[in-house]
Order: structure tokens, then C-alpha cells, then sequence
């Protein structure tokens, strides 16, 4: 009966766990996304060729923190920008038909590899202005702040929340090893007197903690397997709108992992969580 008990609480707690590990998975996933999307602009100096800017753009390239850059002419900017803002009244732009007014806004959007880099580039590029050709640096510096200080908030919960469900089961597993030991003492001290060895006495406790840990995480597991499925179909189905926000991980890479970091960890609870017990009171 406490067996049942312990294992159907570390069911709940690797349920938990497992719940909290696809969170925060996918919001890791979604900030990945957002941070490909932060970059860096830099402008060049007035009149300066293309076969210039081409040349200041492979020394960016080159650096380590970047991860792609795109080029955009003074005649991509312009477009752009009547895109944006006379859509609704096109006969407006005609007046700049021979002068391009954004002639001097060529530039590249750079993009790092972790946004937490990001002002390491900046500063590595403010060091080109002037002589080096580039006059204006912008960089998303709010957004890329709060999306670094997301990754470490994200970071610390991961560790609080798991070390939290790790004692509890550890916990769990140790209680219902010795309340199996006290109720089994005489059992226990007849085989001894015979001649059991304390491996022999300890190991059916450990099986039983192993076994415990076992079945605590499968049930959860496929559980969890099927629900995440259902849920990421029935909200990319429903909510049509989230569908450009929002970017879910595949199911089956998500379990590829947590799987296995489930298993482990459900099972070395139930080892270790027996191990120390009957050392403790079986006193072997």
C-alpha cells in the first residue's frame, strides 16, 4: 500500500516536472525565435560605394558574435519605406521619383548568435565609426535586455523548481523504504542469523525503490506524451491568430529528451533514495 502511495506521488511529482519541462522548453524556444529577430543596424558614411560598404560588412562578418547580415541598398530602403508609409496614397512618393531621399541610408542588419552579445558588437562597432566608415549604430537594447534577463529568470526557476521535486520524492522514497523496513525487521534479522549476507538483505529494498521510480515515471510519461500533442493541435487549430506568435516544439524532439532525463532521474531517486535508507537502518 505505501509502495502504491510513493509511486503514485512520484508519479504526480514527474507529471510536475515533466509539465514544467515542456514550459520551459518551449518558452526557451520562443526566445530563441525572438532573439534571431533582434539585430543591429549599421549605417555608413555619406557617399561612400557600395564595393566600400561590401568590404566594412566582411570584416563583420568575421566576427564571432555574428550570426547572418543582410544588406540593404538606399533603393531597398526606399522601397520599403513607401511601402510602409504611402501604401494608401502611392501618388505621394512620384514627387521622389528622381531623388531618392533615403540616399544615404544604406545599411546592414546584423544578427548575433545570442543576444547577450549583442553589446560586445556595438561596441566593437562604435570603435569603427569615422575613420572606419560607419556613421550611426542602432541597436534593439531594451528588448535585448529583457529577452537576457528572461533566459536567467527562466535559468533560476529551473533549478529551484526541480530541486524542490527531487527532495520531495527523494523524501517519499525514503519513507516507504523504512516503514517496509520496520515491518519487516523480524523477517529481516531470522535471514541474518542464518547466514544473509548484507547485500542480499538490502537489495530487495533497492529493487523496490528502483521499481518505485520506474513505473512513477512512465505512467506520467505517456500521459504527458499524448496530452502535449493534443493540446499544441487543438491550439494551433483554434487560436489561428497565435499561430505567427507563438512557435511550439514538435512533440517528438521534446520527448527525445525529457524521456530519457525523466527516467534517470526518476530511477536514481528510487536507488539512491533506498541505497542510504537501508544503510541507515538496517545499520549495514
Amino acid at each position: 500500500m505505501y509502495s502504491l502511495a510513493s509511486m503514485a506521488t512520484m508519479a504526480a511529482c514527474i507529471f510536475m516536472f515533466g509539465i514544467f519541462f515542456c514550459l520551459v522548453q518551449n518558452v526557451n524556444y520562443i526566445v530563441e525565435i525572438a532573439e534571431s529577430g533582434v539585430a543591429v543596424t549599421a549605417f555608413f558614411d555619406e557617399g561612400m560605394s557600395e564595393a566600400e560598404i561590401f568590404e566594412i560588412g566582411e570584416k563583420i562578418e568575421a566576427r564571432s558574435e555574428v550570426s547572418e547580415m543582410i544588406y540593404v541598398s538606399a533603393e531597398e530602403a526606399w522601397e520599403e519605406y513607401k511601402e510602409i508609409y504611402f501604401s494608401e496614397n502611392p501618388q505621394l512618393a512620384e514627387g521622389f521619383a528622381d531623388d531618392n531621399p533615403l540616399a544615404n541610408s544604406a545599411h546592414y542588419e546584423i544578427y548575433v548568435s545570442d543576444v547577450e552579445l549583442q553589446d560586445e558588437l556595438v561596441i566593437y562597432l562604435e570603435s569603427m565609426k569615422g575613420e572606419d566608415g560607419i556613421r550611426k549604430i542602432n541597436q534593439s537594447e531594451d528588448i535585448a535586455n529583457i529577452l537576457s534577463d528572461f533566459n536567467v529568470l527562466i535559468g533560476y526557476a529551473s533549478v529551484a523548481i526541480i530541486g524542490l521535486l527531487l527532495a520531495v520524492s527523494v523524501f517519499l522514497i525514503s519513507n516507504t523504504i523504512t516503514i517496509g523496513i520496520n515491518s519487516r525487521r523480524e523477517e529481516i534479522g531470522i535471514m541474518k542469523l542464518i547466514g544473509a549476507t548484507n547485500t542480499f538483505a538490502r537489495t530487495p529494498f533497492l529493487i523496490e525503490g528502483i521499481v518505485i521510480g520506474f513505473v512513477g515515471a512512465l505512467i506520467p510519461l505517456v500521459a504527458l506524451f499524448f496530452g502535449y500533442r493534443e493540446l499544441v493541435s487543438y491550439v494551433m487549430g483554434e487560436f489561428h491568430l497565435l499561430t505567427g506568435v507563438l512557435q511550439f516544439l514538435p512533440a517528438v524532439e521534446l520527448f527525445r529528451t525529457l524521456i530519457p532525463v525523466a527516467l534517470i532521474l526518476s530511477v536514481g531517486i528510487g536507488f539512491f533514495g533506498s541505497f542510504f535508507t537501508t544503510r541507515k537502518h538496517l545499520r549495514v
